[in-house]
């Protein structure tokens, strides 16, 4: 498939995904006394990063993806979900974003599982059907907000996902753990970087708006870096043996969206769009 038709393609997927979401976050303007301001009493998100108690950087906050260049040009002005488009990395379009198509490292199945994904116009992700999107591809479409403890860092997504656990208390990984959606996620600090590792994942989500899919052997490693206060970088490293040939890195970077909060998001709550989404 074109560059530009996979592109296209991408965004109907996207939009299709985010059909049923409310407009994430900016729901509510509250003034966190904890924010530091300019004199013009606006949020500086150039100030340093804050420390928690125990010293370690603290990640919490409401973080939205910083939004691919792709997005940005195609969204309509008049789009009810232009608000939405802000907050989507490159990476939810085509995680392999950083590949040539002549280089990706597909698997003969994994690119099999592709195409026949691709035939369905985008209304086969799971999203579009009331189901989580998982990791990553939730961190890379929606706001979702960071609540950190000395013991755990916990993630709660806008898009209709369960809560996702980062354990920091030493605990090992499962041996043999039953596959989940959003899989089993023990941490680390190194240095100022939170160093995450997840395995036990199920096999149904795709990992972006293409439809690039995972197994249930999937590895992937998050490296957490809040540089100030108003910025956050992620280096997330996916190792998935059965559909890949190899490991592969992306860089995120994600912005702090201040004074507000993530929303509840009930798919299935009010949905009118599934009837329309099971006929071509």
């Amino acid at each position: 498939m074109p560059s530009h038709f996979r592109i296209r393609y991408a965004i109907a997927a996207l939009l299709i995904a985010a059909a049923g979401a409310p407009v994430s976050a900016q729901w509510l303007q509250l003034r966190d006394p904890g924010t530091p301001r300019t004199s013009d009493g606006r949020p500086n998100l150039s100030a340093p990063a804050p420390r928690a108690g125990d010293g370690r950087p603290d990640l919490s906050g409401v973080w939205a993806a910083e939004p691919s260049e792709e997005m940005i040009r195609s969204r309509p002005a008049d789009d009810p979900l232009n608000a939405e488009l802000l907050y989507i990395s490159r990476y939810a379009l085509n995680i392999l974003a950083d590949f040539k198509p002549a280089d990706e490292p597909l698997r003969p199945e994994a690119a099999a599982l592709l195409r026949q994904r691709q035939q369905s116009d985008g209304k086969d992700i799971p999203t579009s059907h009331c189901l989580p999107g998982g990791v990553p591809f939730s961190t890379l479409i929606a706001p979702f907000k960071i609540i950190q403890t000395s013991k755990v860092v916990a993630l709660l997504l806008e898009d209709n996902n369960p809560p996702r656990q980062i354990h920091l208390d030493g605990r090992a990984l499962p041996a043999d753990p039953w596959p989940s959606w959003m899989g089993y996620s023990v941490g680390r600090w190194d240095g100022d970087t939170l160093a995450v590792e997840t395995v036990g994942f199920n096999d149904r989500p795709w990992l972006d708006a293409l439809g690039h899919p995972r197994s249930e052997a999937m590895r992937i490693v998050e490296r957490y870096h809040r540089r100030d206060f108003g910025h956050m970088d992620l280096e997330l490293t996916i190792d998935d043996a059965k559909m890949y040939t190899k490991s592969f890195t992306v860089k995120v970077g994600y912005r702090l969206l201040p004074d507000t909060d993530v929303l509840e998001s009930i798919c299935a709550e009010n949905e009118k769009d599934r009837s329309h989404l099971d006929h071509k």
